[in-house]
C-alpha cells in the first residue's frame, strides 16, 4: 500500500513538473510575440535619449565585444540566392506593416532606420536579418560584434552591433542607432548613441499603435516612411550558445532552424526594402525568394 501511495505520488510530480514547463513555455512564446518580456522607458535628459529596463537592476553582461571581421561580414553578404529560395518565410513570426507616412529619406535615397540598444535580445536577433537584407543593397563597414545583457531574457544572444558602423549603397540609405551598452549602470544601461532629433520624432510618431502593436518598444524599424515594425520576427532563443561565425555559417544551409528564421525574415525585409527601390537591383528583387515574400508584409496602417 505504500508503495503504490508513493507511486501515485511520484507519478502526480511527473505530472506537475509537465504542466510547469509546458506553462513556461507558453509565457515565454507570448513573451515574445509580446515583446513584452522588457518594459521599457524612454528617458530624456537634456537631449540625450536613453532606453532602460523599469525594475531592480542588473549586472553587467560580460563576453566578446569587437569589430566584425571581414570573413563574417563576407559570410552575411554571400548567402546564396538558392537558400533564401529554400527557407521561403514559413518560420517568420512578425513582419513589418504598411503605414500612411511622408517619405523617409536621406541625401535624395529612400532611408532605412534601426533603432534599438546592444542589452535588449530581441534587438541581437533582429540585427541579423536587417543585416543579411541591407548587405543585398550594399555594403557595411565596421560592424561590431556583442551580446544582449547576461540576466536578461535569452541572456547573452550574439548578435552585431550598429555601432559606429556605415553603410554605402547607391539604392538606399541606412541609420543604424544603438542606445545603450549592454553594462548596466545604476538602474539602467550606460548610453551609447544618441538618435537625432528628426529619427527621434520618427520613433516617437510611429513606434507605438496604430502603426505597431505595442508602444515604445524595440528594436524599431522605419523602412523608407512606408513600412515600420517592432520587436523580433523570430525567437532570440535559436541562436543560445553560438558564436557570431557559427550563426553566419549556419545561414548558408537552408535545413538550418537559424537559416529558415534569420534568412527567412532577411526575405520579408528585402521585399520591402524592393518597394522603397523600385525593385533595383532587379537580380534581388525579381528572385522568387522575395517577390513572394512581399505578401507577407502586413496591411497599411494610420
Amino acid at each position: 500500500m505504500a508503495r503504490r501511495v508513493e507511486q501515485k505520488a511520484a507519478a502526480r510530480e511527473r505530472i506537475a513538473a509537465q504542466l510547469a514547463a509546458q506553462q513556461q513555455a507558453e509565457r515565454r512564446r507570448r513573451l515574445l510575440l509580446a515583446v513584452g518580456a522588457v518594459v521599457l522607458v524612454v528617458v530624456i535628459v537634456g537631449g540625450l535619449v536613453t532606453i532602460r529596463l523599469v525594475g531592480g537592476g542588473k549586472k553587467t553582461a560580460t563576453g566578446p565585444s569587437g569589430s566584425a571581421g571581414a570573413d563574417l561580414v563576407t559570410a552575411l553578404s554571400s548567402i546564396p540566392d538558392s537558400t533564401f529560395a529554400a527557407v521561403g518565410t514559413s518560420e517568420v513570426k512578425a513582419a513589418p506593416s504598411a503605414i500612411t507616412a511622408p517619405a523617409l529619406t536621406a541625401g535624395g535615397k529612400p532611408k532605412v532606420l534601426y533603432i534599438g540598444a546592444e542589452f535588449c535580445p530581441y534587438c541581437a536577433a533582429e540585427r541579423w536579418p536587417v543585416t543579411v537584407a541591407l548587405s543585398r543593397f550594399g555594403t557595411f563597414s565596421n560592424l561590431g560584434t556583442t551580446h544582449s545583457a547576461s540576466e536578461d531574457v535569452f541572456p547573452n544572444t550574439p548578435t552585431l552591433s550598429f555601432h559606429g558602423a556605415t553603410y554605402t549603397s547607391q539604392y538606399l540609405a541606412f541609420t543604424g542607432v544603438e542606445t545603450t551598452t549592454n553594462e548596466m549602470v545604476g538602474n539602467g544601461y550606460k548610453p551609447l548613441d544618441t538618435p537625432t532629433a528628426e529619427d527621434q520624432k520618427t520613433f516617437d510618431t510611429y513606434n507605438k499603435p496604430p502603426y505597431v502593436a505595442s508602444d515604445g518598444s524595440i528594436p524599431f524599424i522605419d523602412l523608407g516612411g512606408k513600412y515600420v515594425g517592432s520587436g523580433a520576427t523570430y525567437s532570440p532563443d535559436l541562436l543560445a550558445g553560438k558564436t557570431q561565425t557559427e550563426i553566419a555559417n549556419a545561414l548558408k544551409d537552408p535545413s538550418s532552424p537559424i537559416a529558415k528564421a534569420v534568412d527567412g525574415s532577411a526575405n520579408v525585409y528585402t521585399a520591402a526594402i524592393c518597394k522603397l527601390t523600385n525593385n533595383q537591383p532587379e537580380k534581388v528583387c525579381s528572385t522568387e525568394a522575395v517577390t513572394a515574400a512581399a505578401a507577407k508584409l502586413g496591411a497599411a496602417k494610420g
